[in-house]
């Protein structure tokens, strides 16, 4: 079943997006998609092709992702902060045969050259002026095509991840593992969105937080999403009391800039501590959520935040804390019903009761691989379909979880993978860069931060400014060191592998 018809048996006149204060309802939003769908496939979209969107949080990156699917389309959503070398890498390892761009996009993808990527349609919407673009509001006010029929394997969306070599991977995430997710989050009564329900949609829509679990499960529960573009505190919350928001989610730094956001701020989006009075659930994941920023924002607001795990190869929610009772503090909760995880040690063996062990996942919400690497692929699921996540995590007698530790060198900034063989790849293309180690280290806004260790080639004077802006011009903002520290050496162990603990 095509994951697009998940928008088709909700009422006609039901709010289903807010979007620039615009109302869209669901009778609206299957016309418009049916619209679109019929013109991206009489302007030769295909089965299996891919569609790149490069858009923030808008009303039109929500149409274009469901009429592309619904043509039997591959969605590749990508960040319009990238720099045009980070998002030339990325659409030539797809190669999309349509890309569409938003104005957040507009200027990184002006200096791409598209053809060369493989791009047969560069569509983007009025206002946004791109050489060689088609307007992509003509291919609205046609006829609708009908809805490709898709099998569960068949893959619906490429999400990007970062490998450990520096090499960007495409995870496949396929109509059956998303569809499967959001089957899996809904089986919990606390936990499921209800069609009653208007859940902010400030989580960037090329995140698979934001584009499954925020836009997924509110279309597939027939609920309204109120979409930002951009997040900002106060702003935020005056949206969370003009649309009579129910339901939060976000990414940790969001809830620690409201939990400590000055009092004339807060009294600034015209609720006061009473903004909040409408909020049944407010939901973090991507990233730990510190336990003092959980007891702020709960003093503050009267609502308690819970936590869950998951990651992107898991479509992605695995864990949630969501539960019948109390939580616990700094838990990640239990596995939602539908899916097996298992601790494992480093023999591959069960790990003992309340000993660490690395998180497997198997179920229905694993994904397909990616794209083509079939090396990465093996090395993400094993042979009997165990997703082996790289997070370390111990289980108390009641079954909740508590993540301990990461196996990979993974940095998670405000929620976003950053590999540091990515960052180092970068900076050692700067002529004056002999070596480089790029480690994470704690931050109290974005949980961690990027910090690179450099040695200068000899003679060489670099200074640290420099070294972050040659990065920006390569990577995501997020992805680059906020902080440089200049060294004569880097410490390695004796077969020379880097040492990166002892550098964090």
């Amino acid at each position: 079943m095509n994951l697009a018809t998940i928008i088709n048996d909700h009422p006609e006149d039901a709010v289903a997006l807010v979007s620039r204060g615009q109302r869209t309802s669901y009778g609206e939003l299957r016309r418009q998609v049916g619209e679109l769908r019929g013109g991206l496939v009489r302007l030769g979209l295909e089965p299996g092709d891919r569609v790149a969107v490069v858009s923030a949080n808008t009303w039109f990156f929500v149409v274009t992702y469901l009429a592309a699917l619904g043509a039997g389309g591959v969605v590749v959503p990508l960040n319009p902060q990238s720099p045009a070398a980070e998002l030339t890498e990325q659409l030539g390892l797809v190669r999309p045969k349509f890309l569409v761009v938003g104005p957040a996009g507009r200027e990184a993808v002006a200096a791409i050259n598209t053809t060369a990527v493989g791009v047969a349609h560069l569509l983007a919407p009025a206002g946004v002026s791109i050489d060689g673009a088609i307007a992509l509001d003509a291919l609205f006010g046609g006829e609708a095509t009908a809805v490709v029929d898709r099998d569960d394997v068949d893959v619906a969306a490429l999400l990007f991840t970062s490998g450990t070599s520096g090499a960007p991977k495409a995870a496949m995430l396929t109509h059956g593992s998303l569809r499967a997710n959001l089957e899996q989050a809904q089986r919990h009564p606390g936990r499921a969105v209800q069609a009653d329900d208007v859940v902010l949609g400030v989580l960037p829509l090329f995140h698979i937080f934001g584009l499954n679990v925020v836009l997924g499960l509110t279309l597939f529960a027939g609920a309204a999403v109120v979409l930002i573009e951009r997040f900002d505190p106060v702003s935020a919350l005056e949206t969370v009391v003009n649309h009579k928001v129910t339901i939060v989610l976000g990414a940790p730094p969001m809830f620690t800039a409201w939990a400590t956001m000055p009092a004339t701020e807060l009294e600034d989006a015209g609720a006061g501590a009473g903004v909040m009075a409408g909020v049944r659930l407010a939901l973090t994941g991507a990233a730990p959520l510190a336990s003092e920023v959980a007891v702020a924002f709960e003093q503050r607001f009267g609502v308690p935040v819970r936590q869950g795990y998951g990651l992107t190869e898991a479509s992605p929610i695995v864990t949630s804390s969501v539960v019948d009772g109390e939580p616990k503090p700094d838990s990640i909760g239990v596995p939602l019903p539908g899916l097996e995880v298992r601790l494992v040690d480093e023999s591959g063996d069960d790990a003992p009761q309340g000993d660490p062990g690395e998180i497997w996942v198997r179920g229905p919400n694993v994904f397909a691989g990616y794209w083509e690497n079939d090396e990465a692929s093996a090395a993400a699921v094993d042979a009997e379909g165990w997703l082996h996540t790289g997070d370390i995590a111990v289980a108390d007698d009641d079954g909740f979880l508590f993540i301990v530790d990461r196996v990979k060198d993974l940095i998670i900034v405000s929620g976003f993978n950053v590999y540091p063989a990515e960052v180092e790849e970068a900076l050692l293309d700067h002529p004056g860069i002999s070596e480089v180690a790029v480690v994470g280290v704690r931050h109290p806004y974005s949980g961690e931060t990027v910090k690179a260790f450099v040695v200068a080639e000899p003679g060489q004077h670099l200074e640290e400014d420099e070294v972050i802006e040659f990065c920006a011009d390569r990577l995501a903002r997020y992805k680059c060191p906020s902080k440089v520290m200049f060294v004569n050496e880097l410490q390695r162990g004796p077969a020379g592998k880097m040492l990166r603990r002892a550098l964090r």
